[in-house]
C-alpha cells in the first residue's frame, strides 16, 4: 500500500508547488500601502506661475529619504532642492529652484509606507503650457523585479517556516507527547526553525534594494543594511532573530531532554515548556503584528493583539495538520500515532478554527470597512479567495474528524491464527538451525571415519596415539569456535524475527481502512494549506480596501473641484481584448466651454499607473445638431499622458466625448461619454 501512496504524495506535491508557483507568478509588484490622496500642483494641471515647492498627501504617514521626492524639468534636469520635509499630518513638500521656465514638469516619489510596504508613483504638471519631455516614468514601480521577486518569496518561506516551527512543537506537546522521540517530527520542526531563520536574515539583506533601488548589487551594501536596522521593519526583525535563539534552545530542551524524562518528570517539564512556548511563539508573531497592517490604520491598539492570536491559531491548526500528516506516513511501527492523539489535535484544530473566524471578521472589517470593497479592491477580491479556502479545509477537516471517530486503536491485538502462524513459522525456522548446526558437527566425524577404513590395522594403532593428543589439543578450541557460531547465528535470526515482525505490524497498521483514510484526508488539507498560505502572503502585501478606497474618494472630490470650477474630467474604462489590453483613459479639457480649450489625456492600468499605448485619438460629436466628430490627435508628452492645445468647441450642447485606444498593433477599441460643454 505505500508503494501506491507514495506517487500519489509525490504527484500531490508538485501540483501544489506548481498552483504556488503560479499564484506567486501572477501576484506582480507589491501593491502600495499608502496611497496619494492628493497634490499640489494637481496632476496634469497647468500653471500660470511656476510654484515654489510640489506637495503631496498621503494615506498615511510615510518614511522619507533625500531622493524620496523628485521633481525633474522636460530635460530630466533635477530643479528640487534640499530634503524633502513634512509639512503637516500626511502632507510631505521638497522646495523648487525659483524661475522654472514654462514646460512640462515630472514629479516622482518613493517613500515607504507606515505599515513597511514601498510606494512608487510619477505624475506631470505644466508651467504656462505644456511641452514635450524627455523624462519616462515607466519604471516607477516598487517591489519589483528579482528583488521583489525575492522578497515575496522570503516572505512565503518566513511564514511557512513559523507555522511548521510552532504547529509542530504545540503537536508534540498538546497532543502526542511520544512523538517527542520520532525522528520524522523532530526533522519537521527543526526545518521550520531552520527556514524561518534563513528567511530572516535574507529578507533583512533585501530590504534596503527593495524599498530603494532595487537592484540586486545593493543587497549587501552595509551602508543601506545600517539604514534598515534603524526603521520599524529593520528593528522586528532582528527581534525576530534575537526570538529565534530562544526558539533554538526550546526545540533542543523539547526534543532532547525531555523526551528522557520520566512521567513525573515530564508532566513539570510540560508546563514549563508549554509557558516558555507561548511566549516565545507570541514574540515571535508580534515580531509581524508591530511592522505591517495591524500596526497602522483604525484602532492598532487592539489590532495588533487580534493579529498575534489570528498568527498563532494559523500555527496551532495548519502547522499541526503538517505534524499529523508526517506522524501517520512517517511515524515507526513501533510507535503509531494513536487515535487519542488524533483526537486531541482535533480539539485543538476547533480551537484553532474558531479564533480564526472571531480574528478573521475583525480584521476583514478593519481593512474593508465597506461589503462593496469585497469585489470593487484588489484586496476584497483575494479575502474572498482566502475565505473559500478556509471554507474548503473546514469541510476536509469534518471529513477528517469523521475518520478519526471511527479510527482504531494504533496497537491492535493480533489474530489468533496469525499468532499461531507465527509460532508455527518460528519453530520451522529454529528447526531448520538447528538441523544446520547438527549437520555442521557431523560432517567432519564422516570424512574422520572414511580415512580410518581406507588404511592399514597396524597404521591406524601407530598414529593413535599421535591424533589422541592433537584432539585433546584442538578440543578446547572448537568448542570456542563452535559457541561463537552459534551466537551469531542466533543474533541474526533475532534480527531477521525483529524485521519480519516490524513489516507486519506496519503492513497491518497501514491495512486500517480507517487510519488510511484518515491519511488521505489530512494530505487533502496539507495540499489546500499551502495553497491558502501562499493567497495570505498576497494577501498581506496587498494595498488593504479601505485605503484604495479612501484614495478613489479623495481622487473623485479633486476631480470634482476642478469640474465646478470649469474644467470638466471624464474616466472611461476601456478593454480591447488583447493582452494588456485594460486600462483606463482620463480626459481633461479646461475650462470646457465653447471656444479654445486645453485638453490632457491620461491612460492607467486598472492599478492606476501610468500606461503608455501606442495611439490614442478624441472626437467629439454634438448629435443633436448633427455636427462632428470633429477628431483631435493629441501629442504624446510623457508615459501615460497626451495633451493637445486649441480644441475648439463651435456651440454649448451636450457633447459624446469618443476616445479611440490601440493598445498593439492589432488590438483597438472605443469608448465614449456625454457630458456638458459650455
Amino acid at each position: 500500500m505505500n508503494q501506491t501512496i507514495a506517487p500519489r504524495v509525490r504527484t500531490l506535491v508538485l501540483l501544489l508547488l506548481a498552483a504556488t508557483g503560479l499564484l506567486f507568478a501572477g501576484a506582480g509588484p507589491v501593491s502600495a500601502h499608502a496611497a496619494v490622496t492628493g497634490s499640489a500642483p494637481q496632476q496634469g494641471a497647468v500653471v500660470d506661475k511656476a510654484p515654489t515647492q510640489v506637495s503631496l498627501t498621503f494615506s498615511e504617514k510615510v518614511a522619507l529619504s533625500g531622493d524620496s521626492l523628485r521633481v525633474l524639468d522636460p530635460k530630466g534636469k533635477r530643479v528640487d532642492r534640499g530634503d524633502p520635509a513634512n509639512l503637516t499630518g500626511t502632507t510631505y513638500a521638497v522646495k523648487l529652484h525659483g524661475g522654472l521656465p514654462d514646460g512640462t514638469y515630472t514629479v516622482t516619489y518613493q517613500v515607504v509606507s507606515e505599515d513597511s510596504h514601498p510606494v512608487a508613483g510619477a505624475y506631470t504638471f505644466s508651467i504656462g503650457a505644456p511641452s514635450q519631455t524627455t523624462v519616462s516614468v515607466s519604471g516607477q514601480t516598487a517591489g519589483g523585479g528579482v528583488v521583489g521577486t525575492l522578497y515575496g518569496f522570503g516572505r512565503y518561506v518566513s511564514y511557512a517556516g513559523f507555522i511548521v516551527m510552532v504547529g509542530g512543537a504545540a503537536f508534540v506537546l498538546a497532543c502526542w507527547q511520544r512523538g517527542a522521540g520520532v525522528r520524522a517530527l523532530q526533522r519537521l520542526t527543526v526545518a521550520g526553525w531552520l527556514a524561518l531563520t534563513a528567511a530572516t536574515l535574507g529578507l533583512l539583506l533585501l530590504r534596503g534594494s527593495y524599498t530603494g533601488s532595487g537592484k540586486v548589487g545593493d543587497v549587501f551594501d552595509l551602508d543601506l543594511l545600517g539604514q534598515v536596522l534603524q526603521t520599524k521593519t529593520g528593528a522586528a526583525l532582528v527581534s525576530r532573530l534575537l526570538l529565534l535563539a530562544a526558539a533554538a534552545l526550546f526545540i533542543a530542551v523539547l526534543f532532547g531532554a525531555y523526551e528522557k524524562r520520566e512521567d513525573e518528570e515530564k508532566r513539570d517539564l510540560t508546563f514549563g515548556l508549554a509557558v516558555g512556548g507561548v511566549v516565545v511563539s507570541a514574540g515571535l508573531a508580534a515580531s509581524w503584528a508591530m511592522s505591517e497592517h495591524a500596526s497602522t490604520g483604525l484602532q492598532a491598539g487592539i489590532a495588533m493583539p487580534v493579529d498575534i492570536i489570528h498568527l498563532l491559531a494559523v500555527a496551532g491548526w495548519l502547522g499541526g495538520l503538517a505534524a499529523l500528516l508526517v506522524a501517520l506516513y512517517r511515524a515507526p511501527a513501533d510507535t503509531p500515532v494513536d487515535a487519542l492523539a488524533v483526537r486531541r489535535f482535533s480539539r485543538l484544530a476547533f480551537g484553532s478554527v474558531l479564533a480564526l473566524v472571531a480574528t478573521g471578521i475583525y480584521q476583514s472589517w478593519r481593512q474593508l470597512g465597506s461589503w462593496t470593497a469585497f469585489t470593487d479592491t484588489r484586496y476584497g477580491q483575494l479575502l474572498l479567495v482566502k475565505i473559500g479556502l478556509v471554507a474548503v479545509l473546514v469541510g476536509i477537516a469534518w471529513v477528517s474528524r469523521r475518520w478519526t471517530g471511527r479510527l482504531a486503536e494504533a496497537v491492535v491485538v493480533k489474530p489468533r491464527e496469525e499468532s499461531d502462524a507465527v509460532s508455527v513459522a518460528d519453530t520451522d525456522t529454529d528447526a531448520e538451525t538447528d538441523a544446520d548446526a547438527d549437520a555442521d558437527e557431523k560432517e567432519p566425524a564422516r570424512a574422520g571415519a572414511s580415512g580410518s577404513g581406507s588404511g592399514s590395522a597396524s597404521a591406524s594403532a601407530s598414529a593413535s596415539a599421535g591424533k589422541g593428543a592433537a584432539a585433546s589439543g584442538k578440543k578446547g578450541a572448537a568448542g570456542s569456535d563452535k559457541a561463537d557460531g552459534e551466537s551469531e547465528r542466533a543474533a541474526q535470526l533475532a534480527r531477521q524475527r525483529a524485521a519480519i515482525d516490524t513489516a507486519r505490524r506496519k503492513e497491518r497498521r497501514d491495512a486500517d481502512p480507517n487510519r488510511f483514510g484518515l491519511r488521505r484526508s489530512v494530505l487533502a488539507e496539507a495540499g489546500v494549506a499551502v495553497v491558502l498560505l501562499a493567497v495570505t502572503t498576497m494577501l498581506t502585501s496587498t494595498e488593504p480596501g479601505r485605503t484604495e478606497e479612501e484614495a478613489k474618494a479623495a481622487t473623485s472630490a479633486s476631480a470634482a473641484d476642478a469640474s465646478s470650477a470649469g474644467a470638466l474630467t471624464l474616466d472611461m474604462s476601456f478593454d480591447t481584448g488583447g493582452e494588456d489590453g485594460k486600462g483606463v483613459v482620463r480626459v481633461d479639457l479646461d475650462p470646457a466651454r465653447v471656444g479654445g480649450n486645453e485638453m490632457h489625456v491620461y491612460v492607467q492600468r486598472p492599478n492606476g499607473r501610468a500606461f503608455d499605448i501606442p495611439e490614442v485619438k478624441v472626437a467629439f460629436t454634438l448629435e443633436s445638431q448633427d455636427i462632428g466628430p470633429l477628431p483631435v490627435v493629441p501629442d504624446h508628452i510623457t508615459t501615460g499622458h497626451w495633451s493637445a492645445s486649441g480644441v475648439q468647441i463651435p456651440m454649448a450642447g451636450e457633447w459624446k466625448v469618443s476616445v479611440t485606444v490601440r493598445t498593439s498593433d492589432i488590438d483597438q477599441t472605443s469608448v465614449s461619454k456625454n457630458a456638458q460643454i459650455g
